[in-house]
């Protein structure tokens, strides 16, 4: 998930996300998909790609635990041998039926993730423009996450 900041005065090109054409911190959210609730979130600066920053946060992942990541993690299999990924359509190819199949039902299951960062955008904070300090987006996002949990539990 990205969320737009002002332009920075000074290293405007480590915030700067060309996906987004704006400036923009992200956050890496890891959930349960039974429960719907945030285990872990990771902060980074626009320009990191998402699985740089997969790498970088150094997880500690379970030998039996299953990940569903989509299409930004491509080779996360190398790290975690119970990975999946979609199928990315070939150079001048298509995707066969049965790819295509296998994709929809493992974005079936990862529209969890997708509703659990609309939960979260609900929060202006991480919706509209973020204009506080960067070095505590991590914390205020990390209070959000608590808030979304604790609303869970209620």
């Amino acid at each position: 998930m990205e969320c737009s900041i002002e332009r920075p005065s000074d290293n405007q090109k480590d915030f700067y996300s060309g996906k987004q054409k704006e400036h923009t911190l992200k956050i890496q959210v890891v959930i349960e998909r039974s429960t719907k609730k945030i285990i872990c979130l990771k902060h980074g600066k626009g320009r990191i790609h998402d699985f740089k920053i997969f790498k970088n946060s150094k997880i500690k992942l379970g030998k039996t635990i299953r990940i569903r990541a989509d299409k930004g993690y491509q080779g996360i299999d190398k790290i975690h041998h119970l990975s999946e990924t979609p199928i990315k359509k070939p150079r001048r190819g298509k995707l066969t039926k049965e790819q295509k199949k296998y994709n929809r039902e493992l974005n079936r299951l990862r529209i969890v993730v997708e509703h659990v960062n609309r939960c979260l955008k609900i929060f202006k904070i991480l919706s509209d423009r973020y204009r506080n300090r960067h070095k505590r987006f991590g914390l205020r996002s990390n209070l959000i996450a608590g808030i979304y949990n604790y609303e869970l539990a209620i």
